[in-house]
């Protein structure tokens, strides 16, 4: 895979022979990075991505199993548990990725992932809670067991160089839609899919707060500004705490169909404000209470099978996405499209998925918004480290993290998708072999609003136009398996209704 232009990331300081241990251990210099700047990636990191610890409670926290009991083992949600859970598991895995895997890869409860298990495995009729995060578990051990074999890496070196970058650009329009649509700079429309802030005009100070951050991020990097995404995140994270005290404008709530009532100006997930003492003991309710048999037993054998399958394909694929784009970002790719330590790199992020279950969290997943990171210089495993520490102190500071807002924070996804956007000049779309799959990868990921579905698409026309033009052959093996699965994945809804 080649890499991206130079100027998409802040200009790498000189590579010299290690400083100290630390410097040695992370392969910091030999990176061509710095202590400071690992420090600041990692915040940028953490704050793009620590709307997780509110985010998650509220997917998985609020729906009771088929005994009437919520995450937690209580008759009424704890959101406080779900939340210091979540933000003790991603803490010790994003440390485990950085001190073995040494990559600038953060982990968390995956987005998708959460929803599929509260949503469509927790309803079934005898499912427990425990029993849902012991299939999460059973997934877990699964894809370890096809990384050890080495299948997952050798998926991974049979996808083509352009569909790798196809992935990076992809992901990244992704983001950017994510960052838009978080601050509610874009939202939901009547007559049309989305529209631009409220009633197709932006209005309301949270807006404001949007802007300047964007603006402020866009200048700063410009002017090469050491730490820019994090200083633009911290500034509009100021401005928000002054106009949230002097107007009091409240969390984000919708009007009604009439048009009235909610309130449309509001923060759109965290008030800048607090509302109580920032340190508290955090509850670790929801640790431990895995149940990998009762899970089998309520969704049955061949349900249970369907369900870790298609858990399994999303954080399978979604996963090597991730990788390819922080990879990429970080000068981290040699030439024959390779990643340094991609082999512990898939381990740790397999872990992720069983200490989510045993976590009682849902399963763990590397974060795509560990590019805002690497955007700002981070290059090694200490980088993750320093998210991981944020996210252990966060279950005693978890006041001071809802002090950031939506609209301070989600400017980071929009500079991080125009930095990986900037790679698209590397495909080369005069040959439609080419062309064609790298197109429906880019578009379907921000359009379908998922990472899987747009990298299916590509894998699937790939290989479809290689075979239609005789040159069937010329495709790895792999290929063949992984348009199998993705055919298998766009078909799980009927194959579930079938075998359920």
């Amino acid at each position: 895979m080649q890499k991206a232009d130079s100027s998409s990331s802040p200009s790498p300081v000189a590579t010299a022979a290690p400083r100290n241990g630390l410097d040695r251990f992370f392969k910091i210099s030999e990176r061509g990075s710095s202590v400071a700047r690992e420090i600041r990636g990692g915040l940028v990191t953490f704050f793009s991505m620590c709307y997780i610890v509110v985010l998650n409670p509220l997917i998985i926290g609020t729906v009771p199993d088929s005994t009437g009991r919520f995450l937690g083992g209580g008759e009424e949600p704890n959101l406080a548990a779900v939340a210091a859970g979540t933000a003790l598991i991603a803490g010790l895995l994003s440390i485990f990725m950085g001190t073995w895997a040494k990559f600038p890869l953060a982990l968390a409860t995956g987005l998708g992932l959460n929803a599929y298990v509260a949503y469509s495995v927790v309803p079934l009729p005898g499912m427990t809670w425990g029993g849902a995060m012991g299939l999460v578990l059973l997934e877990g051990v699964v894809i370890l067991g096809l990384v050890l074999t080495g299948f997952r890496k050798a998926v991974f070196s049979a996808v083509p160089p352009f569909l790798k970058t196809a992935i990076a650009v992809g992901i990244g329009l992704f983001i950017a839609f994510l960052g838009l649509f978080n601050a509610k700079f874009v939202t939901t429309a009547s007559g049309t899919p989305v529209q631009l802030g409220n009633d197709g005009s932006l209005t309301g100070w949270p807006t404001l707060v949007f802007v300047v951050g964007l603006l402020l991020m866009f200048v700063l990097w410009v002017r090469k500004v050491p730490g820019s995404i994090l200083l633009a995140i911290v500034v509009a994270t100021v401005l928000a705490i002054v106009l949230e005290r002097v107007l009091h404008l409240g969390g984000f709530s919708p009007a009604d169909e009439s048009g009235a009532g909610g309130n449309p100006g509001g923060w759109a997930m965290n008030v800048p404000a607090l509302t109580e003492f920032p340190i508290k003991a955090p509850d670790f309710a929801t640790l431990f209470t895995v149940d990998p048999i009762g899970g089998v037993t309520a969704a049955g054998g061949i349900g249970a099978i369907v369900i870790v399958f298609s858990l399994l394909l999303a954080d399978f694929f979604d996963t090597m996405g991730t990788m390819v784009a922080v990879a990429s970002g970080a000068d981290l790719v040699d030439e024959d499209g390779e990643i340094e330590g991609s082999q512990k790199i898939l381990v740790v992020d397999s872990i992720a998925a069983i200490a989510g279950g045993v976590g009682g969290v849902s399963s763990n997943t590397s974060f795509v918004e560990s590019t805002s990171g690497v955007a700002e210089g981070a290059r090694t495993g200490l980088a993750s480290v320093v998210v991981g520490i944020a996210f252990l102190a966060t279950t005693f500071l978890s006041p001071l993290v809802a002090l950031v807002p939506y609209e301070a924070a989600t400017p980071a996804l929009v500079m991080v998708g125009f930095l990986m956007m900037t790679q698209v000049t590397d495909i080369d779309f005069t040959d439609v072999e080419v062309a064609i799959p790298a197109f429906l990868t880019i578009i379907l990921m921000p359009f379908a609003y998922s990472i899987t579905v747009g990298m299916g698409a590509g894998f699937l026309m790939y290989v479809l136009i290689r075979v239609v033009r005789g040159k069937a052959r010329q495709v790895h093996w792999l290929m063949y398996v992984i348009a199998a699965l993705f055919i298998a994945y766009f078909l799980r809804g009927a194959i579930e209704g079938l075998l359920l």
